[in-house]
């Protein structure tokens, strides 16, 4: 048995939280599937054998994935905020998960193919924004507020005016 960890988000999926864990242990580094655990006897929407639960770790916090049916939906009231070094980082995961089914949206925000949204955040950006220069922090928030992917010249660009 792995050891349970106190506090775990616990993310509800149709059922496929394995294949989700898989994906975010496979694109981002410190995350893993940690156990699988399966239905020990038939219940009312699936059968002895089938996924129930998935433990997996995401940029290194703890996730539990339940595959709970179709009932409930992701939406952006939830999401993973990914702090990047660098241009070729963000582009890395944004591109990871866009292109294995997910999609875009604004202000480095976008959605993997199972529903779950991500902030895909340069530091270059969150530096930008919350400088004590206020005039080139706006400049920057304005520069993204444009963008779907962030981009970290154009936003440096824009906090030098």
């Amino acid at each position: 048995m792995t050891k349970i960890a106190k506090n775990t988000i616990c993310l509800w999926y149709d059922d496929n939280a394995e294949e989700a864990a898989k994906f975010y242990a496979e694109t981002f580094p410190d995350s893993f599937v940690s156990a699988v655990h399966r239905a020990p006897g038939d219940y009312p929407s699936g059968k002895e054998g089938d996924v129930l639960t998935v433990e997996f770790t995401v940029l290194g916090v703890a996730c539990l994935g339940l595959n709970g049916g179709p009932a409930f939906k992701h939406n952006e009231a939830f999401s993973f905020q990914v702090a990047t070094e660098d241009q070729n980082e963000t582009d890395r995961y944004w591109n990871a998960i866009v292109g294995h089914g997910g999609q875009e949206s604004d202000c480095g925000w976008c959605k993997d193919k199972w529903g779950i949204s991500w902030q895909i955040t340069p530091i270059a950006l969150t530096k930008a924004f919350t400088s004590p220069d206020r005039a080139a922090a706006k400049r920057a928030f304005d520069a993204m507020m444009t963008m779907k992917k962030i981009d970290v010249a154009a936003i440096e660009a824009a906090f030098r005016g």
